[in-house]
């Protein structure tokens, strides 16, 4: 840990600056938490109006308090704060954290205040966070800065870092109305200083965290925030719920790529990299939670669901297929033992369907011959409300098989009044009960993505051979923003071992004919025009001319139709290019995000890119699980190994290709966005070409 951090953690004494006698104040509330909390540290209450409060003296002035005091959390006006902050560094404070808002969410006369506070911790190396935040709770040390309403927050093994000071009091009523349990709460504010990066490894360090949680409306730096949370996630399970889902994005984004990657796409592939996983809702995201801190990881997808009633079973089933998981197939073993338990209607098959009688003892056998089979990595066990015994009853019975095994269980207890009894003795023993089998099979489909993620956060990028940055530099050199044009495009292609296709500048129809005679009919025209990027949709494209004749024509046919569309475009003629032969066209392609620096997109190519938005992000450079995983999440790549009547193409090919134009983007950092529309992935072992490629750089 930094240790200009610690303070914040493991603080030898705390000021209290601006505690109130009014107990309806904030002010009441913070020193009424701290004191209450079983804070061992020295407590100092500071007010200018003394006094005594809650059995504590009130000192008038930060000057006047008595060592130690490492840490002041301050509740005062936006105003007042950077006359308190100085007095606080003249008196040895070494962090601070600052409750009061009024700062820039509040406009520019705000943000100049803030900025103001950082300037003068800044000079007297003063730690901060906030402003406009509630302050931090630590459930084992115990600790609690903040003003919130008791009863205190539930302690437990789950962190909870956020960037909204409002939603950590209904976060802590829920999780305590959930029996789960939090380790720690880090409300940031503003984050004028300490942010989610710089908070988030000495969060995750402490031993009593088992799972970090993360509200996030931004990222302060994205590659910085992925690289602490890769190295945090290699050990320590990290979960984050980022709002602010519909951005207008990049609007003025000019190629394909750009206008298919948005905010969202850089953020999902920045957690991607970092091995951070993403909850779509709250409630999902401390659901997970919980599952990871109270199961082990399973060794495989394969589920095998216990029920007394066929309709949760089929439920459960459809709920699993949805989170990528599989039903497992019981062995014959398994079933014989079943089948010796079990009424002869019983389904012995997986779901297991015991039938509506089945008792807590038949719940306890069934599960523990379904947990032994080596075919099953994981179980979830389903009750609605039973008949003939009660869920307590059925809780009690499995809780020692679970507790057996190194297999992670989901227990499903269907309903509300009539189950709270076995709810209540699921969460004693810390094993994760859901309501639904929906929410189950996501718990375990999660389980499932973490030990999966746990080699992948040990991949490093792969590095392409036959580059060449240097003869890559040299074509960029003095190049004006904007788009290069398409000989200097190839040649960059060129420098970095891609398979291009040479598109030749023709100025008029003559050129054209000599230039098509030269590559070899069948050619394809297309006009060439950097304010035309999308060719085929003014006519500007002709493809398959097989002779003089037509070349002449087709020339004057794309020229005419593209300043028909578009009168006012610069056009500089025609390209030519030979026709390469069949296979299957997909677009590769980069933009460098703002926050998370290159990203790398691969998906359906041709005119439709935009329309589909078959593609995936990845964060540059890539490794090979990266590369392939954007081949896996779209159509356009699971259809490359073959589908009906279409031939399987070079899926390597593309995978190399996908990784040099990666490479490229993170060595040239001038480069804002590339695409490869089409590259066409020729039949396996034949290579792909790079046809059409766009390049802008700044």
């Amino acid at each position: 840990m930094d240790s200009s951090l610690a303070p914040f953690f493991t603080p030898a004494g705390i000021a209290l600056i601006g505690v109130s006698h009014d107990p309806s104040k904030l002010g009441y509330g913070m020193a009424r938490n701290l004191i209450q909390s079983g804070y061992t540290g020295s407590v100092h209450l500071v007010n200018p109006h003394g006094g005594e409060l809650l059995g504590h003296p009130v000192i008038k002035s930060i000057a006047d308090v008595p060592n130690p005091v490492d840490l002041a959390v301050i509740l005062a006006s936006a105003g007042q704060m950077p006359g308190i902050l100085k007095d606080c560094a003249a008196r040895g404070v070494k962090a601070a954290i600052i409750a009061a808002g009024g700062f820039r969410e509040t406009g520019a006369e705000g943000a100049a205040l803030e900025q103001e506070c950082l300037r003068i911790a800044r000079e007297s190396g003063m730690r901060l966070l906030g402003p406009n935040c509630i302050g931090i709770i630590d459930t084992h040390l115990p600790m609690d800065t903040t003003f919130l309403q008791p009863p205190p927050a539930p302690v437990g093994e789950i962190a909870f870092i956020s960037h909204s000071g409002a939603i950590c009091a209904g976060v802590v009523d829920y999780l305590r109305g959930q029996g789960i349990g939090l380790s720690g709460l880090y409300s940031l504010g503003n984050q004028v200083d300490v942010n989610e990066t710089t908070i988030l490894e000495p969060v995750a360090s402490a031993p009593y965290t088992s799972v970090v949680t993360l509200y996030m409306e931004g990222v302060s730096s994205g590659r910085d925030f992925v690289e602490t949370a890769r190295r945090v996630s290699r050990w320590k399970p990290v979960l984050a719920l980022k709002v602010g889902r519909f951005d207008a994005g990049r609007k003025a984004a000019a190629s394909h790529t750009g206008a298919l990657a948005g905010q969202e796409a850089a953020f999902d592939a920045g957690f991607q990299r970092a091995g951070v996983i993403r909850a779509g809702t709250t409630e999902e995201m401390f659901r997970w939670a919980r599952a990871l801190a109270w199961s082990p990881l399973p060794a495989g997808r394969n589920v095998a669901v216990l029920t007394n009633a066929g309709g949760p079973g089929v439920t459960a089933s459809d709920a699993l297929e949805l989170n990528g998981l599989k039903m497992a197939v019981l062995s014959s073993t398994t079933r014989e033992e079943l089948s010796k338990i079990l009424p002869a209607a019983a389904s012995l098959r997986n779901p297991v369907d015991m039938l509506a009688q089945a008792m807590p003892e038949d719940y306890a056998r069934c599960l523990s011959f379904l947990l032994e089979d080596p075919g099953v990595d994981s179980v979830m066990v389903i009750t609605p409300p039973p008949p003939s015994s009660s869920a307590g009853g059925i809780a009690k019975a499995i809780i020692p098989i679970i507790q057996a095994h190194q297999k992670p269980a989901a227990v499903v207890l269907m309903g509300d009044l009539l189950v709270q009894e076995g709810v209540q003795f699921l969460r004693a023993a810390r094993i994760p009960e859901f309501t639904f089998p929906e929410d189950a099979a996501s718990a375990l489909g999660v389980l499932s993505q973490r030990a999966e993620l746990i080699p992948a956060l040990e991949d490093e990028p792969l590095i392409p051979d036959r580059i060449n940055p240097q003869a890559a530099a040299a074509l960029l050199q003095g190049k004006p923003a904007g788009f290069l044009s398409q000989d200097v495009a190839l040649d960059l292609f060129g420098s970095y071992g891609f398979n291009v296709a040479r598109n030749d500048l023709a100025v008029d129809a003559e050129q054209a004919v000599s230039l098509a005679e030269t590559c070899g009919y069948p050619v394809a025209l297309k006009v060439a025009s950097a304010e035309i990027p999308h060719k085929s949709d003014v006519g500007g494209v002709l493809l398959g001319a097989k002779n003089g004749d037509e070349v002449r024509k087709g020339y004057l046919q794309v020229v005419e139709n593209a300043r028909r569309a578009k009168p006012d475009a610069n056009i500089e003629g025609v390209t030519i290019q030979r026709m390469l032969p069949a296979g299957q066209d997909v677009i590769v392609g980069t933009i460098r995000d703002p926050q998370f620096g290159p990203l790398v997109m691969f998906g359906s190519g041709g005119v439709e890119v935009e329309g589909l938005k078959d593609v995936a992000f990845a964060l540059a450079p890539l490794t090979r699980r990266e590369a392939v995983g954007l081949l896996e999440k779209t159509w356009a790549g699971r259809k490359l190994n073959g589908y009906r009547n279409l031939v399987a193409a070079d899926r390597e090919a593309v995978l190399d290709a996908l990784v040099r134009i990666g490479q490229l983007a993170v060595d040239h950092p001038s480069i804002l966005e590339m695409d490869v529309n089409p590259l066409r992935a020729l039949p396996q072992g034949q290579g792909a070409y790079a046809i059409d490629i766009r390049v802008r750089i700044e």
